[in-house]
Parts: C-alpha cells; structure tokens; sequence
C-alpha cells in the first residue's frame, strides 16, 4: 500500500471513530446497511461456513447477526477503528473482536471459511486486501464483497498511456481484482433496495477459493 493510501486510511479510520456514536441509527442501518448485510447471510447460510471474518466490521451489527443467525464454530469482527471496536464488544462477548486492516490480517493461512465485507471495500486498497483474503481462506472458502460500484467501467488516466479503474469498481472491474487474486466468481449481482434509497449503488460479489 502506498503512503498516500496509508495516510487516508488512518484518517478515514479516525473519523469513523468519531462517527461510532450515530452509526448505529435505525434509520441509517435499516435503509443503508441492512440491504447487504442480508445478501451476505444469505450466502453465507448457502455455503454452510464454519470460520468466518467480517471486515471492516463496524459497531459489530453484521458479525453479531451472524453469530446469532448462522450459529458457525468461530465468528471474528475486525476493524481499524477503536472507537467502532469499543462499541462492537459492548454489543457482543460471542463475536471475537481483532483489530486490523483489511490488507494484514490477523489470521493464518487458511484459517477461515469465510470472509465478508460490506459498505467499506472503496477504502481498501482493494488487490491488496483481496490477496490477503484468499491467503486466509481454506480451499472452497468463500469472499462476499459488497461495495459501491459505478455501473459501467470508469478509467481515469493513471501517467502516460496507463489507465487504472476509479476506487468504486464496476461489476467488470470487480470480476477481474477477483480473478486476478485467485478467486473463481461464483454470483454477482446489484443489490436490490427500496426506490427512495437507490441512489446508493452497491453490488454483490461472491467468490470461492479453489
């Protein structure tokens, strides 16, 4: 990860601090949040894991819906922020709460079933981060991402003659970072959502270790 990168991942992580005490607003999580949140139970539930990781995990809500919905042998939320991290264990002692970036994850190789990730894959750095998941997956794991996604394919020139993919991939962009870190792409799709929250363009992308 380059230091710029870095930079703006510390201060995006300190700001989420700060933020910690309103995420949790029904309204905030009901109409934003809960749209993926609930496409990645589903396949979590379709894919039977046992060992699951839910990164950039917040204040916790989709990892303790996990652990109570799924019931799988180990559930792990890791994020970067304390404050997220704070409020995350007063929510749940089932859950074992790490912290960590997405990119150096405190996991061995394959170690996990799963590993997910909602609403926060634009602040990755995002080959990274899906080269780590695939080290900490076993054989057959599972990557659900889901992310805000530009609806086409959007380049933006990157030096002389080279072009590199806005921060928020289109579902192409998403298909090639997976395959080009070894993970076959099982579904993607855009997730469905009431009319008056739209706006929020996200997709869903499923993946397996093979």
């Amino acid at each position: 990860m380059t230091a710029p990168r870095r930079g703006l991942n510390d201060a995006v992580t300190r700001l989420f601090g700060l933020l910690a005490p309103v995420y949790d607003l029904p309204v905030l999580q009901q109409w934003i949040y809960r749209p993926p949140h609930d496409e990645v139970i589903a396949a979590l539930r379709a894919h039977g894991s046992r060992r699951i990781a839910d990164i950039a995990c917040g204040t916790g809500i989709l990892s303790d819906r996990i652990e109570r919905e799924l019931h799988p042998d180990e559930t792990y939320g890791v994020d970067m922020s304390d404050g997220m991290l704070a409020q995350a264990r007063a929510r749940s002692d089932r859950v074992t709460w790490l912290r960590g970036p997405a990119e150096q994850l405190p996991f061995g190789d394959g170690a996990l079933d799963a590993i997910v990730t909602t609403s926060a894959f634009h602040f990755f750095d995002q080959p990274a981060a899906l080269r780590e998941f695939h080290r900490v997956l076993a054989p057959g794991g599972l990557v659900a991402v889901a992310a805000l996604s530009t609806r086409q394919a959007a380049l933006q020139p990157s030096g002389a003659n080279r072009w590199k993919p806005q921060h928020n991939p289109s579902p192409a962009e998403m298909r090639v970072l997976f395959e080009g870190a070894g993970f076959a792409v099982r579904d993607q799709h855009r997730i469905a959502r009431p009319v008056w929250t739209r706006i929020v363009s996200d997709l869903i992308t499923v993946g397996a270790k093979e």
